[in-house]
């Protein structure tokens, strides 16, 4: 306030520091040095001490997230008369900046730090404080006007607005990136489906020649199970709608006034478009993070339709002379440095390889999420970590994967053609017609001899015409085709 007691006039101030050396900042432990150019605090300089530990930084969605939450607490306390009106201002405008990424830089802690994510909470609020000081022409460190704690912090506690946190950023990601990506990915599968509808190939079942289908059949398949998968997680991820905030400490609100929890989670769906709402229990939404484990669940669920997907891309575009290669995938990049001229399923192999990384995600979110203790679960950075690494990478991953690979990938024709002409398993449509020992019989021989299956079953006394009635790859391609092309019902076997 001025000596006027008015507000402080708010001044356009970019955002920065050209200070050097340190300045003294203030916990509940003492002073403690800070580098002059930031507007972090104590307690994220002690963090930054204790556990300065590998690369692995607390991600950033974490703090946009924390944006939303300030800013809307902010505003359900200034409406209910708690914080002045200018206070709770300076806080959403600085949250605002919090939200865009500005002050991403201000941000550094790392993954691994105290359970609860208390000094992420912390580091939030010394932030927002220093620079709405710095607004209003204020002394970095003083906590005037605006106190980390006493006006940032007003009505929450790092053990329900972490939890919060997470949960905005996790849905975030996962409705902002994931789920459309998945969905591009699933409407190219589509396309291709449509595209090769009535090409016909040889169907494989244990690695080993089956009877006919189509490859547009084949990559309806690859569609629908993309389809499931974004159903699954689209379902699992509204779990990450209930929020913990309200809960305070313990989850008895202790410090967060009436209404509160409701308020702030009603502003926080207007801010994002999403309809959360208060938790009806917060000792289970602080104590646990079991909709974070069940989200996590769903991500590796999706990573695991997608390993199979990029796995059959794989082997079908084995070769070019001595592999499958049904297929012709897309030349990216040279292939080797030693081999001219080699050309590598390396979209397949990137995306196996994440796959491979988001189910280890998973595992570590799920031993985390079992590990909670009474009333908080104090392993919620890595769960959030975990959680966000995944869907990034399958974010990115997915994207690559349809642009490089799936959209560019062609038919080999002529291999197609080929094995058709060479399959004995075909011999399956004949079984209702002349019995299945019978059939096999065909089979066995044309094997052994190394017949086509055509004159394995001319010399088995099958007529001509009857095995080109029925033999008909299209045909076989549809269910009931063998009785339908014959007209021979299965009572007339011998």
């Amino acid at each position: 306030m001025t000596k006027t007691g008015s507000p402080p006039a708010i001044r356009d101030v970019p955002i920065g520091l050209d200070e050097r050396g340190t300045r003294a900042e203030s916990d509940s432990l003492g002073e403690l040095q800070v580098p002059a150019h930031h507007y972090w605090g104590a307690q994220t300089q002690r963090s930054l001490i204790h556990f300065n530990i590998g690369d692995d930084r607390m991600p950033k969605a974490v703090y946009h997230a924390y944006g939303y939450i300030k800013k809307a607490a902010a505003m359900v306390n200034a409406r209910a008369g708690r914080l002045p009106q200018w206070k709770a201002d300076l806080i959403c405008r600085v949250a605002d900046e919090v939200i865009a990424g500005d002050l991403d830089s201000e941000f550094p802690l790392y993954v691994w730090q105290t359970g609860s994510g208390t000094q992420s909470n912390m580091n939030v609020n010394e932030v927002i404080s220093n620079r709405a000081i710095q607004l209003v022409g204020g002394r970095l460190g003083a906590k005037e006007p605006i106190h980390p704690n006493d006006h940032v912090n007003m009505g929450q506690s790092s053990n329900d607005t972490f939890i919060t946190a997470m949960h905005l950023a996790a849905l975030l990601a996962i409705d902002g990136h994931l789920l459309p990506a998945a969905s591009r990915l699933r409407e190219a599968a589509d396309r291709n489906s449509r595209r090769w509808e009535h090409v016909v190939k040889i169907g494989r079942t244990h690695l080993e020649d089956a009877t006919p289908l189509t490859v547009g059949q084949e990559w309806s398949g690859y569609a629908a199970q993309l389809q499931d998968a974004i159903e699954h997680l689209t379902a699992t991820r509204s779990g990450l709608y209930r929020l913990a905030i309200g809960g305070t400490a313990v989850g008895t609100g202790l410090n967060a006034p009436p209404g509160f929890a409701d308020e702030v989670a009603a502003k926080l769906a207007e801010l994002t478009g999403h309809p959360f709402v208060s938790a009806a229990n917060k000792f289970a939404a602080q104590a646990s993070c079991d909709a974070l484990v069940r989200v996590s669940s769903a991500v590796r669920a999706l990573a695991v339709t997608l390993f199979k997907f990029a796995n059959d891309m794989r082997w079908l575009g084995s070769g070019p002379r001595t592999g499958l290669h049904e297929l012709r995938l897309p030349s990216n990049e040279p292939g080797s440095s030693i081999m001219p001229g080699k050309v590598n399923p390396t979209q397949a192999e990137a995306m196996l390889m994440v796959a491979l990384q988001v189910m280890g995600d998973d595992t570590a979110v799920s031993l985390a999420g079992a590990e909670g203790n009474f009333e908080l679960n104090a392993f919620r950075p890595i769960i959030i970590n975990n959680v966000l690494h995944s869907v990034r990478i399958l974010t990115d991953m997915m994207d690559h994967f349809r642009v490089y690979l799936v959209e560019g990938v062609q038919l080999d024709e002529e291999t197609l053609k080929r094995n058709i002409e060479r399959s004995i398993m075909m011999v399956t449509a004949l079984s209702p017609v002349i019995g299945y020992d019978r059939a096999a019989r065909i089979a066995h021989h044309a094997l052994d001899e190394n017949l086509t299956l055509k004159q394995a079953a001319l010399d088995a006394g099958i007529s001509e015409t009857l095995f080109d009635q029925v033999v008909d790859p299209e045909r076989l391609t549809r269910p009931g085709a063998a009785d339908a092309a014959s007209g021979t019902p299965a009572v007339r076997r011998k």
